[in-house]
Order: C-alpha cells, then sequence, then structure tokens
C-alpha cells in the first residue's frame, strides 16, 4: 500500500474512531443532564402547586370541592387528590377512573406528551403535606406518569441534539479525510523524492539531489543527510577514480623502467653489468614499496597492521629520528630544530612510530622555501603524549584540508613523484595513529606553514 494511501487511511480510522467516542459520551452526558434539569424542573412545578392547592385549601377547608382544582389538574396534566389530617377524601381532580392508567394516558396525550412515552411509562403518586402555619392540615397527592417531564419540546430538543451530533460528526468525517488526504501528500510527496534520489544514487547517478520544500524538520534533515550522502560518495567515487589513476601511474614507471631495461639485456643492447641489475633491483625495490604503501592505507584495524608493541623511551627514539634528518636538511640550508621533554615512556610499535615521523617529517622537508624552518615538539600530557610537527613552508589551502589524509591526495596536481610522492604517507600516518588508539589532525594557512599535531596514549596495554 503507498505511503499516502496508508496515511489517508489511518488518519481517517483514528478520526472516526475520536469523533464516535466524543459523539457517544457527549451525548450521554448531555442527555443525563437535560432529563436531570427536567425532573428538576418537574419538582419545582409540583412544589408550586402544592403552594397553590394549599393555599386554596386554606381559603375553602372542606368546602373546597373536585371542580375547584379539576381544571387546574386538567391544564397541568396531573392527578390532583385532596385528603384532610385524618386521611378523609375531600375531593380529586376527576372522578376515581382518573386514576385508571388509560385515562392517565390520553390527559396526557391532550398535554403534548407523545403516545410512544406514554407507552413505556408508568403511573405514579406522590404526596405532599398541607401546612397551616407550622401544623399539618392535609394531604396533598399528585399523580402522574413517570417520564411526564418529557414534554415534546424536550424531546424535539433530545432528537434534535442528536441529529446535531450526527450531522456535526458527518461533515467532521468529511473535512478529516480532505485534510488527511493534503497532510498525507504533503507528507509522503518529500519521502517519496527522497526515495527518488536514494534510487539514483543506488543506480550510479550520484549528481542527483533531493530537492523539496516542506516545514517538516525532520524530513528537512533527512534530505539534507541523503543530499550529503550523495555529495560525500560523489566526492570518493571521485577519489577512486584518482586512486585508479594514480595507482595506474605509479605502477606504470617502476614497470616501464624494468620491461625497457629487461628487453635491452634480453636483445643483447645491455650487457647483465651489477650497475644495470642495481637499476632493476632499485625499481623493483621502489615498487615494491609502493604496493606495500598502498596495502597498510587500506589497513585499519590493529591486528591487520601487523603491530608489536613494546616499552621505550618516546623522547630518545624522537632524538635519534631527528639526527637522522638532520643532514638531509643541511643539505639543502633548512633547519630542524624540536623541543622534547625528557624520559617520557610508552607503549607502541617502535617501528610504526619510527614509519609515522619519518612520513611527516618528509613531507615537511618536500615542501620547505627558502630559509625554511621545521619545528618538532614532544610533551606529555597528562595520561597521553603530543607531538607537533611545525613548518613554515608553502602551506596548504583550506579547501584541500578535508582530503588531505585521504590516499593518494595531492593538494597540488602539478607535483610529480619526485616532489609530491605517490600521496601515500599521511594517509599511512594516519592509519598508523589510529591502530595505536591515538589521534592525528593538521592546521595550516597557504604560503604560511602547516603544523601537524599527533596525540597517542602512553599507558595503551600490549
Amino acid at each position: 500500500m503507498p505511503l499516502s494511501r496508508k496515511l489517508t487511511f489511518s488518519f481517517t480510522i483514528a478520526i472516526l474512531i475520536s469523533i464516535f467516542i466524543i459523539s457517544f459520551i457527549s451525548n450521554i452526558m448531555i442527555n443525563r443532564k437535560f432529563d436531570s434539569y427536567l425532573i428538576e424542573e418537574q419538582n419545582m412545578k409540583f412544589e408550586k402547586i402544592r403552594k397553590d392547592i394549599n393555599n386554596l385549601f386554606l381559603e375553602e377547608g372542606n368546602n373546597l370541592t373536585s371542580r375547584d382544582i379539576s381544571n387546574y389538574a386538567s391544564m397541568e396534566g396531573i392527578y390532583i387528590e385532596i385528603r384532610d389530617y385524618n386521611d378523609d377524601l375531600i375531593c380529586h381532580s376527576n372522578n376515581s377512573n382518573m386514576m385508571h392508567r388509560g385515562m392517565m394516558r390520553q390527559m396526557m396525550r391532550r398535554h403534548g406528551m407523545r403516545n410512544s412515552n406514554m407507552d413505556t411509562g408508568k403511573y405514579v403518586e406522590k404526596t405532599f403535606p398541607l401546612f397551616d402555619r407550622d401544623n399539618v392540615v392535609g394531604t396533598l397527592i399528585i399523580g402522574y406518569i413517570d417520564n411526564s417531564h418529557l414534554t415534546e419540546s424536550a424531546l424535539i430538543f433530545k432528537d434534535t441534539l442528536s441529529i446535531s451530533f450526527i450531522i456535526s460528526g458527518i461533515i467532521t468525517i468529511i473535512l478529516g479525510f480532505v485534510i488527511s488526504i493534503f497532510l498525507s501528500k504533503g507528507l509522503s510527496r518529500p519521502l517519496l523524492n527522497i526515495t527518488k534520489t536514494a534510487n539514483e544514487m543506488r543506480s550510479g547517478n550520484l549528481k542527483y539531489r533531493s530537492a523539496i520544500t516542506t516545514n517538516t524538520k525532520e524530513i528537512q534533515e533527512l534530505s539534507h543527510s541523503i543530499n550529503y550522502l550523495a555529495e560525500t560518495l560523489e566526492k570518493q567515487e571521485g577519489l577512486r577514480k584518482k586512486y585508479a589513476s594514480d595507482i595506474a601511474h605509479e605502477l606504470r614507471t617502476p614497470l616501464t623502467t624494468l620491461k625497457s631495461h629487461v628487453e635491452a639485456i634480453l636483445d643483447g643492447v645491455w650487457e647483465p653489468t651489477d650497475e644495470h641489475l642495481t637499476i632493476l633491483l632499485t625499481e623493483i625495490d621502489r615498487l615494491a614499496k609502493l604496493v606495500d604503501d598502498l596495502k597498510n592505507t587500506f589497513k585499519t584495524l590493529e591486528a591487520e597492521l601487523n603491530i608489536s608493541k613494546t616499552h621505550f623511551n618516546i623522547s630518545e627514539e624522537l632524538k635519534d629520528i631527528l639526527s637522522q634528518f638532520k643532514p638531509l636538511f643541511k643539505k639543502e640550508n633548512f633547519l630542524l630544530e624540536s623541543s622534547i621533554e625528557e624520559d617520557i615512556e610508552i607503549i607502541m610499535d617502535k617501528n610504526r612510530f619510527k614509519q609515522i615521523m619519518n612520513n611527516l617529517l618528509s613531507n615537511a622537508l618536500k615542501f620547505l622555501k627558502d630559509r625554511g624552518k621545521v619545528f618538532v615538539t614532544l610533551i606529555r600530557e597528562k595520561d597521553q603524549v603530543k607531538i607537533t610537527v611545525e613548518d613554515n613552508g608553502i602551506g596548504i589551502k583550506e579547501e584541500d584540508l578535508p582530503f588531505l589524509f585521504d590516499r593518494f591526495y595531492r593538494a597540488d596536481v602539478s607535483r610529480n613523484k619526485d616532489t609530491g610522492g605517490t600521496g601515500l604517507g599521511l594517509s599511512i600516518a594516519k592509519t598508523l595513529v589510529e591502530a595505536h588508539g591515538g589521534s592525528i589532525y593538521v592546521e595550516s594557512e597557504f604560503d604560511k606553514g602547516t603544523r601537524f599535531t599527533i596525540l597517542l596514549p602512553t599507558d595503551t596495554k600490549y
């Protein structure tokens, strides 16, 4: 079932149930209150009749006749009987046949009561005392049908009320149905658009975007999320294609060199001398290193990286690494300075630490300008060590920073393999740092310099 139809059906059912419950409870409560109101009105009428008869009895006494009260009783639609203090009958509103239910029913019909109610009502009598000041001097008996309070106007009002509930319910259901259609379409239309976007992405069209107009916050966030996912996948697809191109390029150079040298040897152009074999070995080593670097960048789990942790003094190890790089910096007339806190112990893979620092220092060396300088610091911060490698080189553009640790990413596409490397060094460094439970991030300002910061836990278990 489509979402819009399902929502419309659900809303309509909910409206029907709500209207039924509201109408049912309201009708019962109003009818009860209305019946109570009519009964109270009837009791007030009986009290008024008692007072009128009481005054008439005090004026006429035992001389009171049936004629005096018959018209009154007929007008009020009741039977009246008056007895004295000794319970002797003085008069009644008609002869004794008036107390017969059939006669009473005829009398009540003459005063506007419905026949159906007369059939269901019972004849009852109420007794009221007649007073002369504070003394009881007689008894008033009022006979009536127990549902005589339901006059024609009262029944019309109750029927009108019930019809009003039915009409209101029908109108509400129609309006609710129409509103539910618009509401369901308003909810389902953007969701269908988002679904279409997802299907386009699944089919490979990563340029397709969700374009919806809605005030629903959750749907807006879902649309933004699916668009962000599409943008991310599009960028990843572009990077993937770039990876493939870069891998092909990086592999092609050593393979071409190897092929040309081997063909030259096979054709007798070159002799298999040590010099020529050394060239071949160099290209093989370069090819093997490239394959190993590429493999390491795809390993994200610590176990896959074949990490062998040991306990060592990272301060001394960092000094040794820097001493190996200083001749390289000096050769290019660059400075390599440091500020290293003494005697910091750590548990991690020493060889992997060397690999991390070699990548960062080599990267910094490649992109220094005249009077270039690299400054390395090592300090302890609570239960971790903080290493920074800061240079005053060419820097990195802001738009390149989010992708700096991606495989084969080069901020400057014009760099060749001699200046920019394979684009794997920083990706490898990030993988190794995270494999030790640490983190690495970069800060840079174009044409002013770059600073890499590494945070490593000191108490990582073996």
